[in-house]
């Protein structure tokens, strides 16, 4: 770790250079980011660690200075706190998709990575635009919009999982049990089979148990009563919502290629001469999207049969793989489409989507 002596000497030292421009790659980490520094177009100097503080110190130093300061670091664990730090600072400052860096030595760094972003920066700023991937960076109040949803999935999470350790024990005594074993409903009638110790172990299961369920049908009420009154048949309020969180703004969106490839449910495609074949799904973009996508339309094949992209699935003409791979694409054209609903450039008649006639009354 460096000190505030090394700092100071490093910006003193870039400072007194001729370069008109700065960049800087920043390998961040939970307690301090390895910076890599570039002038112009010369070669990237060695990496330093130093602390976030440090790193905010030392653009502040070179912003002063009047030189424009670029940087990047990789999307990850850490957020976006820095991000918002830098361009406060004054730098112009990139988050990036992660991915594999290096040259193929099998060789991995920090230092190796703050240098290898230094020089994907270098070439971005330079006209190259697929160097990397820029991540839109939220805002914070969608971020914390996020998280609320993103917190009811995990509260149900660690529900089934709280059910799971209960079966377990049960099964492991010799007593087979499926479903909500710990409900008000079925609890009183299981306990009166069940030793005094394994009761007692099971009651400390569903002290956990009832607390997080209260909180988790809570935050989703609360989810739910954001969502629109009038939706089409089986879209679900939750569903809506909480693709509306990840997404985060539809409009963000320009196209719908921009769309699909958000998903990360386009093929992957292996293409050599003559030959060309498609691939798995290349998970690009967000997870959590794409599995309310699929869960969505498998929930649309049985309630809008109707809707052209599910019309396939109702058909069943395939069956095991090729239906699945049938639910992917019909999953990556009503992404289109819910980005076309919510920026009102089509309406659920026109897609054939039914929309309940109590809702509209």
């Amino acid at each position: 770790m460096t000190n505030n002596t090394n700092v100071t000497k490093l910006l003193k030292r870039l400072v007194e250079t001729k370069a008109e421009t700065i960049k800087l790659g920043l390998d961040l980490h939970a307690r301090d980011v390895v910076v890599c520094a570039q002038l112009d177009g010369a070669l990237p100097q060695r990496p330093q660690k130093m602390t976030p503080g440090e790193l905010l110190r030392l653009v502040r130093g070179l912003v002063a200075t009047g030189r424009p300061v670029s940087s990047c670091y990789e999307a990850g664990q850490c957020g976006y706190g820095l991000h918002r730090e830098l361009v406060a600072a004054g730098a112009v400052n990139y988050v990036v998709a992660p991915k594999a860096l290096g040259d193929g030595r099998k060789q991995k760094t920090d230092n190796l990575d703050a240098t290898a972003l230094t020089d994907q920066l270098d070439r971005y700023l330079r006209g190259h635009t697929k160097a990397f991937t820029v991540i839109r960076v939220p805002t914070p109040a969608e971020e914390q919009a996020r998280e609320e949803g993103r917190l009811r999935d995990q509260l149900k999470g660690t529900r089934h999982q709280w059910e799971a350790r209960g079966r377990s024990l049960l099964l492991c005594q010799g007593h087979h049990v499926t479903g909500v074993w710990w409900s008000e409903r079925h609890w009183p009638e299981l306990k009166l089979s069940l030793p005094a110790w394994l009761v007692g172990e099971l009651e400390i299961m569903r002290t956990v148990l009832t607390a997080v369920d209260a909180q988790e049908k809570a935050r989703r009420k609360a989810l739910e009563t954001a969502a629109p009154k009038v939706l089409p048949k089986a879209f679900g309020a939750l569903t809506w919502v909480q693709l509306g969180l990840e997404v985060c703004d539809w409009k963000r969106f320009n196209n719908r290629r921009q769309v699909s490839s958000y998903t990360g449910l386009c093929p992957g495609v292996q293409q050599s001469g003559g030959r060309k074949r498609d691939g798995s799904i290349n998970r690009h973009g967000n997870p959590r999207v794409r599995a309310l996508l699929i869960e969505l339309v498998w929930r649309l094949s049985r309630w809008q049969p109707d809707y052209p992209p599910v019309k396939a699935l109702v058909a069943g003409i395939a069956r095991g793989a090729a239906r699945r791979k049938l639910a992917v694409a019909a999953a990556r054209r009503l992404a289109v489409d819910l980005w076309r609903l919510a920026t009102q450039q089509t309406t659920p008649e026109k897609l054939h989507l039914i929309v309940p006639v109590e809702v509209l009354a």
